[in-house]
């Protein structure tokens, strides 16, 4: 379908209205940011637009307000923030939008910023309206999608908006995921390791199928390898484990097969009888009925980093255990370190995505180094899979 049209640094925008789609959905408790990365990431692309003497108008969301106006969701804190971090006039837009709308905006100078209230406050937004689109790509010459976390989804601001204005691109944090994902299924360094953690096995099927065609190693951890133990008649105790994945499981060895791609799974963990207790090493055989599995054992951490070594490219989604207790964060921080050390030492190329990934990684006291960390979580999964996102394909 063609390449994806990239916003070029040379476009001479001065006094241009441009709509930046941004990611702002950052964590917010009782108005104060807990976590401002998402902010932090887009600020240089923000400050360049500055200085090239744009007119900015960023459009993100918070939360999932479902068309309401819901004051614990409002952007304010974010409006704060911006405030402080950038060297020009920034403005709050809280009206709605019709026909009078874009006189509103009229005042905007170049170098100057207004951000739109949380655009999924309006129901139109999530339904991809096209009158809404219409009215949102009305308030600019220019629309760059920066949000590639919300690009797999059919919305006003990432999907609708394209057809009704002039010129799109992406952005540059967008093209730096796209080309970090891509580093792990098309333009790949052999061998290629994946591991993939997480809860469920039926939320990331399609993923594994899709990645089984494309790397040599498939590491299953997390509560999703138990289901990998009832398959092969262990005893899982208390764990976490999904109804009916029998047949699932005997399509993934089946499909690695055929594409000669390793499946490794767990051969043992640590184990308690609560998930605020402590743990014990137990071999896979060993477990009794009153235990769960959370975490990862040391046999299986030294085979993962094994691996890990002799790769040259590492895929990371899902951790290992459950990483909230740090008695059951070991395999977790074990992972983490022996990639952050081989990309340091061995140039590894290593694409980590996933929210509880990240979570875990934000815990640890080491400073970790990767090539590419994710802030996306549903579009990097579905762009794994292999599909054409929504709010890509109109980009191209």
């Amino acid at each position: 379908m063609g390449e994806i049209n990239f916003f070029p640094d040379d476009l001479e925008i001065k006094d241009q209205k441009i709509i930046l789609r941004l990611d702002l959905n950052v964590p917010i408790k009782d108005k104060v940011i807990k976590d401002d990365t998402r902010i932090t990431l887009c600020l240089p692309f923000i400050n360049r637009l500055i200085e090239k003497k744009a007119k900015i108008i960023i459009i993100s969301h918070l939360g999932r307000p479902k068309g309401i106006n819901v004051p614990d969701l409002s952007l304010i804190p974010i409006y704060k923030y911006l405030k402080d971090a950038l060297k020009t006039n920034v403005y709050f837009f809280r009206g709605t939008f019709d026909g009078e709308t874009k006189e509103k905006f009229s005042h905007l100078k170049g170098g100057e910023v207004i951000l739109i209230e949380n655009i999924r406050f309006f129901k139109e937004e999530t339904e991809d309206g096209q009158d809404f689109s219409k009215k949102l790509a009305e308030l600019g010459d220019i629309y760059i999608n920066d949000a590639f976390s919300c690009s797999h989804r059919e919305q006003a601001s990432v999907h609708g908006i394209t057809k009704f204005v002039k010129k799109s691109y992406a952005g540059p944090l967008l093209k730096k995921e796209i080309t970090a994902i891509n580093l792990v299924i098309k333009n790949k360094k052999e061998p290629v390791t994946c591991i993939i953690g997480g809860s469920k096995i039926s939320t990331k099927i399609n993923v594994i199928t899709n990645l089984l065609k494309k790397v040599n190693n498939m590491v299953i951890v997390g509560a999703m390898a138990n289901n990998f133990f009832v398959y092969k008649n262990l005893k899982v105790g208390k764990s976490l484990v999904e109804k009916d994945t029998k047949e699932i499981i005997k399509t993934i060895y089946s499909k690695a097969e055929q594409n000669n791609c390793k499946i490794l799974i767990p051969e043992d963990c640590i184990v308690g009888v609560s998930f605020e207790g402590k743990g014990i090493n137990k071999s896979l055989g060993d477990i009794l009925d009153d235990e769960i599995i959370l975490d990862i054992g040391e046999n299986t951490i030294k085979n993962i980093c094994e691996v890990v070594e002799r790769s040259n490219t590492v895929l990371w989604n899902g951790p290992a255990g459950y990483f909230e207790n740090e008695n059951f964060a070991k395999g977790t921080f074990s992972i983490a370190e022996n990639i952050s050390k081989n990309t340091i030492e061995k140039s590894l190329i290593s694409v980590l995505g996933g929210g509880d990934t990240l979570a875990a990684i934000n815990r640890n006291k080491n400073k970790l180094s990767f090539s590419h960390l994710s802030t996306a979580g549903g579009a990097f999964l579905e762009y794994l899979e292999g599909k054409d996102l929504p709010g890509i394909s109109v980009l191209k």
